[in-house]
């Protein structure tokens, strides 16, 4: 059986790319006290906490639920941490919506952060793993044959990568919580930017930030409160998680097989069989312009081939068809093991009608995603103006 469950609020740092100014416990502290005002509860009425975030050698902290805990409002409290790589926002959110769906807890607190300044994730990818495949590349050099092998497959005009990024710089530049704030970037701009990984260029990346993000998410006795008050909550319809292996014979790493599973189980639970026509704005984890085009594709809302169709016809922009990352998306503040769960907070604010000057409007129904590893783990959700 399954209990309802709703996000009531959610709280976000700025994303910047050095946070001199607060340890990692006080950086975490800012989101998880503005999820907490922003749903009208205190610490002591959250029942359990969930943290997450990307790989420890990412800033160089092992076990931060360790050293964290007090800060973190834990102590006397149930306390757990999810880690699944670069998806692990998205899964941290799960996790916490699922304790409350399966009547463990009434009101669970999750949080995720990253603090890239302290170390780097260039390097940390770049240490040799026992009994796996050596990347020693970087997150760019590791996908950028995957986004020429789809640039291959589909036919798609190399614009399409510089389209995505002014999108979601122009979309970014209207949220106050961004790191990049480029309202002005040109797609022309784009394409003249330095290439790094062919067919990458420089303005078609993520930047490196620090920044934390928290959500709680409530049962239906506390949805039904804040309902009572005035105010929205995102009614999560369904939430989905799968993995595959790194590397095996035939793995298909420009739509993988783990992707496609999460997304049909996603709108199953959900009982949406359109999604295209169905989801009203789309919080997609695209830290490589490309990767817009790609998930499309994956994840259903458009047919193999057909994505990057989508972006040139501007049906992603705001206005659109399907608005995909009107926060401006991971292309603007990706501190990395916040960043799937910022996605799903800004999927929740869109359907909350918290979104500011980026929300888009009649949000009823909206997607939240992540991935991690090499493009291995996911993790999604669809969150409801309504009950359903």
């Amino acid at each position: 059986m399954s209990f309802p469950a709703a996000v009531l609020g959610t709280g976000q740092t700025h994303h910047v790319a050095k946070r001199g100014d607060v340890s990692m416990a006080g950086m975490c502290r800012e989101a998880i006290d503005r999820a907490l005002t922003d749903s009208g509860l205190t610490m002591a009425d959250i029942d359990a906490i969930v943290i997450g975030k990307a790989p420890d050698m990412f800033e160089g902290m092992m076990m931060p639920e360790l050293y964290l805990a007090d800060a973190l409002g834990a102590p006397g409290k149930p306390l757990l941490r999810v880690h699944t790589a670069g998806s692990v926002g998205g899964s941290t959110a799960c996790v916490a919506a699922n304790m409350v769906q399966g009547g463990v807890h009434e009101k669970v607190l999750a949080i995720t952060w990253e603090k890239q300044s302290e170390s780097n994730a260039m390097w940390a990818l770049s240490i040799p793993v026992p009994f796996t495949m050596p990347v020693g590349a970087g997150a760019g050099g590791y996908f950028a044959p995957h986004v020429r092998s789809y640039i291959r497959r589909s036919n798609a005009p190399l614009h399409v990568g510089a389209m995505v990024a002014a999108k979601d710089r122009r979309n970014g530049a209207k949220n106050p919580h961004a790191h990049l704030k480029q309202g002005d970037k040109t797609m022309e701009e784009v394409l003249a930017s330095q290439m790094l990984w062919d067919p990458i260029r420089f303005d078609e990346t993520c930047p490196s930030s620090d920044g934390a993000c928290a959500v709680v998410v409530g049962g239906e006795e506390s949805a039904t409160a804040v309902e009572a008050s005035g105010k929205k909550v995102g009614w999560i319809h369904a939430t989905a998680m799968r993995t595959e292996p790194l590397a095996y014979a035939g793995r298909d790493q420009v739509n993988p097989q783990a992707g496609q599973d999460a997304a049909k189980a996603l709108w199953e639970q959900a009982g949406i069989t359109d999604p295209l026509a169905e989801i009203d704005a789309a919080e997609i984890y695209v830290p490589f312009s490309w990767f817009e085009p790609m998930w499309l594709e994956n994840l259903g809302f458009a047919a193999q081939g057909d994505g990057w169709k989508l972006t040139d016809k501007g049906e992603t922009e705001i206005g659109g068809t399907l608005p995909v990352n009107p926060s401006g998306g991971v292309l603007s503040s990706n501190p990395i093991g916040a960043s799937g769960m910022i996605r799903f907070a800004e999927a929740a604010k869109q359907v909350m009608g918290r979104a500011g000057d980026y929300q888009v409007e009649n949000a009823r129904k909206a997607f939240g995603h992540a991935y991690g590893g090499g493009s291995q783990y996911f993790s999604m959700w669809v969150v409801g103006s309504e009950r359903r």
